[in-house]
């Protein structure tokens, strides 16, 4: 009973420094100086390792999403409308996902790898000594580099994935392209692109805080840096699907469907 209780409050101790740091990186964020050279280079950096890995991901997202659509589509009688329907799931859920999955993977796990070498070199006790703040320092231009990244590559997931799918669904299941782009103009609405680079923008911070929080506070010299890009990594996928469902179902209570 005492060991549960300990890893609860545990659990919960975590999450209030993860909280913390959080808050500091969004005020940090509007005071200056402002770090832009290392904002360019990070953002360069994770978008140079997941540009690649995004697309080749984001072409079969979209054909499976479209494949299986098309199947069930067809099994009810409603084919015309499966355009509409694997876009929007592309567009809504998978290219938000993809994105942020990648950056952790790449961009997330380099970050925490660097910030956990320099604190079991002790450079993060240095600067604070120094008077310099590592959040704004180092935290907030990979931060906003994760975000920006996320941002951008979502839209070309998205791209990418609605012409995997389209050449899916003519190509695999005899699909006719007018079909298929006419459903989705009738469904579609500007708000699901609108959300999708919302989500896209709040994975990506969620993605760059996790990676720096677990960077800062290694444990066991150069093993417990591997360990904390494990975790971050991991913490980072659950938190992306819990956010992702709270987000979904607010948006659809808030926005409703085209034609409703």
């Amino acid at each position: 009973m005492d060991k549960s209780r300990s890893a609860v409050v545990a659990a919960l101790n975590e999450f209030g420094s993860l909280f913390s740091l959080g808050l500091d990186v969004v005020v940090n964020m509007f005071r200056r100086p402002f770090q832009a050279r290392e904002f360019i280079q990070q953002f360069w950096f994770i978008a140079s390792v997941s540009i690649l890995p995004a697309a080749f991901v984001a072409i079969p997202f979209g054909a499976v999403i479209t494949l299986q659509l098309g199947s069930l589509t067809s099994q009810i009688g409603a084919e015309s409308f499966n355009g509409a329907a694997s876009v929007l799931a592309v567009i809504q859920q998978a290219s938000p996902i993809v994105t942020t999955l990648i950056i952790a993977g790449a961009g997330g796990s380099a970050i925490c790898a660097d910030l956990g070498s320099r604190t079991i070199r002790e450079e993060i006790d240095a600067m604070k000594v120094l008077g310099v703040s590592p959040v704004q320092r180092l935290v907030v231009p990979r931060v906003l580099a994760a975000m920006l990244a996320g941002v951008l590559l979502n839209g070309m997931v998205s791209v990418v994935g609605v012409a995997g799918g389209y050449f899916f669904n003519v190509i695999m299941q005899d699909g006719t392209p007018g079909a298929f782009l006419a459903s989705f103009s009738a469904l579609a609405q500007l708000p699901d692109l609108w959300v999708s680079e919302l989500k896209a923008l709040i994975f990506g911070f969620l993605a760059g805080l996790v990676a720096a929080y677990r960077g800062l506070n290694p444990k066991g010299g150069p093993k417990g840096v591997g360990d904390v890009v494990n975790q971050s990594v991991v913490i980072t996928f659950l938190l992306l699907f819990f956010v992702n469902f709270v987000i979904s179902v607010i948006y659809l209570q808030i926005v409703p469907a085209k034609g409703a």
